[in-house]
């Protein structure tokens, strides 16, 4: 769900803008009930992220090694990926099964519940 197989310029636009709202949007606080230290887990992430070098990564060309049935998610509305992301995983592992949700976000579990679940037993069965 929401997967990453390379870096666009939208994700990294994305997360600059949302290390510059961190502390004061309430997000701090948000993560703070969830990890004991709020700051490394952001920063960890928000930091690789944004160095210059992670521009260049990308691992498409390891998508083609899957060979078990495979599903890819992804909201139409998602800040951080477009659609660029599953399609390329489609493109390298033709026998992979898409959902490309509407009004979804980059949390498709949380956005759009039913219909994961349903791909999800769909896909299991």
């Amino acid at each position: 769900m929401a997967p990453h197989v390379l870096v666009e310029d939208m994700t990294v636009n994305a997360i600059r803008e949302v290390r510059a709202t961190y502390a004061s949007s309430g997000l701090r606080d948000k993560l703070g009930s969830y990890h004991d230290d709020a700051d490394s887990a952001f920063y960890g992430w928000n930091d690789a992220w944004l160095m210059p070098a992670f521009r260049e990564w990308n691992i498409t060309r390891e998508l083609s090694t899957i060979s078990r049935p495979l599903l890819a998610i992804q909201g139409h509305g998602d800040e951080y990926a477009s659609m660029v992301q599953i399609d390329e995983i489609k493109r390298a592992v033709p026998h992979t099964q898409l959902l490309k949700l509407d009004d979804c976000g980059h949390s498709p579990h949380r956005d759009a519940p039913d219909a994961v679940n349903d791909a999800i037993a769909a896909f299991f069965s």
